[in-house]
This record gives structure tokens, C-alpha cells and sequence, in this order.
């Protein structure tokens, strides 16, 4: 079916919007009531899509309706419109009011406090009516929500390459530390192996995790075992008040002590790991365009990781 004239004129917007409903909701009657339309009003756009674009792109079934191959097809890419039309009037908005706009950002909780944070505490004080929606978690959680358009870009680890859909750009390579408490004794030593810490009370992330699995190879790349777990947990804020005791270790990435500031309570033990730096990258989807007010959360962003660079 080539692209043309009476394919053009014949798709509306509003047609493609209402496909989407009936998808969304598996029904003809729910997307009727969602559009305050009859049922069969609803079946005739439909009808006429399917003879427009000469497929098929539902299964009716007494169960419901399920999108076919072309629909699922249309559906995908009707989401991109729909949601370039909306960074388009989100842009006229802030060309009429600057100090406006929406950021919509996605992070792991160290990347969210170390970057995300200070550029929205900066942008806020710049642009009052600016508003921020940041999503936090892993890439299993990250990366759908990309997929999704309900995030803009996210800030991620890349432990290996993206798939052709996304576009990354790697901001700089980070290096892991082992980290304590400043007031840890070991704090003192000018030269430390891992294989001296592996009794210390170690507090590292679940074996299933991101961080667990870095910090598992961590070990396996010095021929050293796993080390006896004190505390297993993602959470940022319980590892952190258990290293200001000082009764704990961790490895963790190095920008953690460096962004947005540094830690007084924390420090980085004279312990050489293995080289393994990996890229901390700004991941958009590929071809997507950036509302304006995400090009100045970018811009941001690109400034306060500026003195961790040298590596990139």
C-alpha cells in the first residue's frame, strides 16, 4: 500500500485515536462510550481504515477484539504521532512562556540522585513553572517506560550495547570504588587489596540485580569468592547510613562520591579494582525529537557530568 494523496486525505487523526481505544480497551462499546459514540459508528471508522489501508487490523471474536499483525503495526506508530504532536504544543507553550514546560525523565536511583536532582533543583529555580516526572528502577523497569513514550530519555548504565530502537550517548565512563564510612580505621591505609577485605561486614546489592551482578564480577575478575553479605539491598538511603557507621563496605560507582557533591561521611579506600569503566549514557529513542524543555534538561545534564569526562 504506497504512500499517497488519498491515504493521506483519508486518515484522520481522530480515526487512528479511536483504533487505538478499541485496542486499548479490547472492545468496540468501551471505545464507543470513551469517544461518546454508538458501537457502530465505531465499527464503520474502523471498517473504513481497514478498506483504506486494504488490511485487516482487528479480529473480532464474542470475546472481544485483538489487533492483528497491521494493527499492532499502525497502533505503534500511531502512538509516535500522537506524542510528537503533543511535544509540538508543549513547544508552543514554552515559546509562549519560557519558564514552562514538562521534563520527563527516567534514572536508577544513584544516577536520580547524583544527576537528575541537581539539574532539576537548577532548572527550577530558572524556569518556576517547569514541571518534572521522574520515574526510578532498573533497566527491566527503565527501558518499558522509554518504549512507552511515558519518559523522554532515561540515564542508564550500559553494560553492553542498546538495541537499533534507542540512541545513546555516552555522557562519561565510570570507575567502581569500595567505599566506607570517613571514619573507618581502614580509611588510614595508603594501599589496600580487595583480597584483605573480604571478611569486612560488606553490604552489596541482591545477586539479581544491576549493582549485584557488577559487584559479583568485581570479585570473580580478582579470583577472589563472593564475600559473606551482611546487608543485601537496592536501597541508596540504607547503604549509606550504614556506611556512615563506618561498620561497613560497598563497592559502588564513582561518580556517587563525586555528584551532586561529595560526601564528607563517605570514602573511596585506596583499593585497585579491576578496569572495567563502564559508560553512563543518555538513552532517547532513535529518531525521536526532544521537546524544548528536554533539550535544556539535556544541556544541563551535559554540564554537571563535565568534570567526570576526561574518559568518554
Amino acid at each position: 500500500m504506497p504512500w499517497n494523496d488519498r491515504i493521506r486525505r483519508r486518515i484522520k487523526l481522530r480515526d487512528l485515536d479511536l483504533l487505538m481505544a478499541v485496542i486499548d480497551t479490547g472492545s468496540m462499546g468501551k471505545a464507543a462510550g470513551r469517544f461518546h459514540m454508538t458501537q457502530p459508528a465505531v465499527s464503520k471508522v474502523v471498517a473504513e481504515l481497514e478498506q483504506t489501508l486494504g488490511v485487516r487490523l482487528l479480529e473480532r471474536s464474542r470475546q472481544g477484539v485483538e489487533p492483528t499483525l497491521h494493527g499492532r503495526a499502525l497502533v505503534k506508530r500511531g502512538i509516535a504521532v500522537f506524542d510528537e504532536l503533543r511535544q509540538g504544543v508543549e513547544d508552543l507553550d514554552f515559546l509562549s512562556d519560557p519558564t514552562a514546560g514538562d521534563v520527563r525523565v527516567g534514572a536508577s536511583e544513584p544516577l536520580a540522585a547524583a544527576i537528575v536532582a541537581p539539574v532539576i533543583d537548577r532548572l527550577s529555580r530558572r524556569y518556576p513553572r517547569m514541571c518534572f516526572h521522574a520515574v526510578t528502577g532498573d533497566s527491566a523497569t527503565l527501558y518499558p517506560q522509554l518504549a512507552a513514550r511515558n519518559v523522554e530519555l532515561i540515564i542508564s548504565r550500559m553494560p553492553g550495547p542498546v538495541s537499533e530502537e534507542y540512541s545513546a550517548d555516552v555522557l562519561f565512563r565510570d570507575r567502581s570504588v569500595v567505599v566506607t564510612g570517613a571514619n573507618n580505621p581502614l580509611c588510614s591505609r595508603r594501599k589496600l587489596a580487595l583480597a584483605e577485605l573480604v571478611n569486612e561486614r560488606w553490604a552489596l546489592g541482591p545477586p539479581d540485580s544491576l549493582s549485584g551482578t557488577v559487584q559479583a564480577e568485581i570479585f570473580r575478575t580478582c579470583g577472589l569468592p563472593m564475600p559473606r553479605l551482611t546487608v543485601t539491598t537496592v536501597s541508596v538511603n540504607l547503604r549509606n547510613e550504614l556506611l556512615a557507621t563506618g561498620r561497613f563496605l560497598t563497592i559502588f560507582p564513582g561518580f556517587s562520591l563525586r555528584l551532586p557533591r561529595s560526601h564528607p561521611s563517605l570514602r573511596a579506600l585506596s583499593v585497585q579494582l579491576p578496569d572495567m569503566p563502564t559508560p553512563i549514557a543518555i538513552v532517547t529513542l532513535r529518531n525521536r525529537t526532544l521537546s524544548r524543555a528536554m533539550e535544556l534538561f539535556v544541556d544541563e545534564v551535559r554540564y554537571i557530568t563535565r568534570p567526570l569526562t576526561k574518559d568518554k
